[in-house]
């Protein structure tokens, strides 16, 4: 009953978005949008770090003069909203599940219906006086997330133009650290040879690694590394975005270790390429300690996918069962070239919530960090439910061969359906203690309901103390 309810609801917004895109739409116009005073806000803030000389996007979105030829693209391109392809690169659908999310740089609907606006009506540039002072950028500055406190660089790595996928292992890197060190985020970047001001049909046709699964391992006397289980660490994709750990759950990077990786996949651009994966990290003060243990809880399937040809919106499913409390750090969907869109549901009883529900970009992919105030909180036994949707026909521009059958592998003609969400593991402690942090956060009251908790506002919120 509840998800029905949900859904419902969820179709009644739809409905009220669209009557508020239509108001939004007709007041615009009214007010009479232009370049100056109502579309470089929008530019400086969700464009522009890419889009300028220097930066990764292919055209430099700064200047009337250069935006004005683009008026009708960008009006395109932000109008596809969660789908691949949509500018800025933030998928996340926004009538369904959390909406609270770190760094969001994605556009309202009023900001769609303006841009939408003004490239349908003459792209007015309006008074120069009206716009703000222009952003002033720093190249020299290439991470995201702030400078790291340590900064480890693979070899270099060629790729020659117009060669088929490659896919396998690298020599490991040693970190040079010389004390067991906590680290706060981590940012992994390629650096390359490609000139930034030619163009290119893709975002990944800038890159070479698509993606690199990687970890960090022990060395013997030999400076070999140790055999067995490396510490897992986020994985690098094209235009994915740094990792900021829970700030009580900082991951243990040891004195002496190194990156290891058996899994990286090479593709090539359109021009011989040479480059190297730079790997920065943040660390908490000296003395720090974690709270929380980090929970390793990938929910997909790598193994068992089925992907018909000339098929869309087919539907691939997974679930995992949380053997522990859960505090669900962010929503990462990882699919390959067929993939356009993936759900995350939490069963917990009779309740089926969705808690997020994203578009998939196989050429620019995305990590949604929740904020703290709404990260999932979920009770050992919930069960994760993840579908993902998969679409190969020739309307997905990634597919070279709609006629093919595709399953399980790790090169992009083949498929991998999994989230990548960071997650850490709470004990009963820890876990009502967080709850009511929840609720004095939000003020909920008894009746209230906050999704991807759902033990926070039921009556009993602490365990009795058994009697003498």
């Amino acid at each position: 009953m509840l998800y029905r309810v949900f859904r419902y609801v969820k179709t009644v917004l739809g409905i009220t978005l669209l009557v508020m895109f239509a108001s939004t739409h007709s007041h615009a116009q009214e007010d009479g949008v232009t370049f100056h005073k109502d579309i470089v806000p929008i530019l400086q803030r969700s464009c522009q770090n890419c889009h300028r000389v220097g930066g990764g996007g292919p055209m430099p979105l700064v200047t009337y003069d250069e935006v004005a030829p683009f008026a009708g693209l960008i009006e395109f391109k932000t109008g596809l909203r969660d789908k691949a392809g949509a500018m800025p690169p933030w998928y996340l659908e926004k009538d369904i599940g959390i909406q609270d999310y770190r760094d969001d740089p994605s556009l309202s609907d009023e900001e769609i219906a303006k841009i939408s606006w003004w490239a349908r009506n003459g792209v007015p540039e309006g008074n120069v006086a009206d716009a703000p002072a222009p952003l002033v950028f720093d190249d020299s500055i290439k991470w995201g997330l702030g400078e790291p406190d340590l900064i480890v660089r693979s070899e270099d790595i060629t790729k020659l133009a117009g060669t088929p996928d490659w896919w396998g292992e690298i020599p490991s890197i040693p970190t040079g650290l010389t004390e067991d060190r906590y680290v706060k985020s981590v940012e992994v970047i390629e650096v390359n040879d490609v000139d930034p001001t030619a163009g290119t049909s893709t975002v990944g046709g800038r890159y070479i690694v698509h993606h690199m699964v990687w970890g960090t391992a022990q060395v013997d006397e030999e400076g070999n590394p140790i055999p067995g289980f490396a510490l897992p660490w986020p994985i690098h994709e094209v235009g994915r975005n740094g990792d900021i750990f829970d700030e009580d759950a900082g991951r243990l990077l040891r004195a002496g270790s190194v990156i290891v990786s058996d899994s990286v996949h090479l593709h090539a651009g359109s021009t011989d390429t040479t480059g190297h994966i730079e790997f920065g990290f943040k660390f908490h003060p000296v003395g720090y300690e974690p709270r929380y243990r980090d929970a390793f809880v990938p929910v997909g399937n790598g193994v068992d996918i089925n992907v018909v040809p000339n098929q869309d919106n087919q539907e691939i499913e997974a679930y995992e069962t949380l053997q522990q409390h859960v505090k669900v750090l962010s929503f990462e969907p990882h699919l390959h070239a067929p993939g356009q869109r993936m759900c995350l549901e939490a069963i917990w009883g009779h309740m089926v919530e969705t808690l997020a529900c994203a578009g998939y970009d196989h050429n620019w992919v995305r990590t949604y960090q929740f904020e703290d105030h709404a990260a999932p909180l979920l009770p050992k036994g919930t069960i994760l439910h993840v579908t993902g949707y998969m679409n190969n026909t020739d309307t997905n521009p990634n597919i070279p061969d709609p006629r093919n059958w595709q399953g399980s592998g790790n090169s992009s003609i083949q498929n991998m359906f999994i989230d990548l969400g960071l997650k850490v593991a709470l004990t009963d402690e820890q876990f009502f203690e967080a709850m009511e942090e929840r609720r004095q956060v939000l003020n909920l009251g008894p009746n209230d309901h906050v999704i991807g908790c759902p033990l926070c506002t039921v009556p009993l919120v602490a365990p009795i103390a058994s009697g003498n």
